[in-house]
């Protein structure tokens, strides 16, 4: 099942990456990908905060952390 949500992961990203540059104009492709990724960025720790995920962050071993 997971090779599945990888792909429609990629399919996604690859839309998304398309439709901006097709939406932006006049505006550094660097700032553009930035503002993305914030915007993912609250979007993800707003559903771990919704599912109370972020209680498991203690959980955490520290070898699991490097390789986050």
């Amino acid at each position: 099942m997971w090779i599945v949500y990888a792909l429609l992961a990629a399919v996604f990203s690859t839309l998304t990456s398309v439709l901006a540059k097709i939406g932006i104009e006049n505006a550094n492709s660097n700032l553009a990908t930035a503002i993305r990724t914030a915007v993912v960025l609250v979007l993800a720790w707003g559903i771990v905060w919704m599912t109370g995920a972020h209680h498991g962050i203690k959980a955490i071993s520290t070898k699991s952390w490097w390789f986050l």
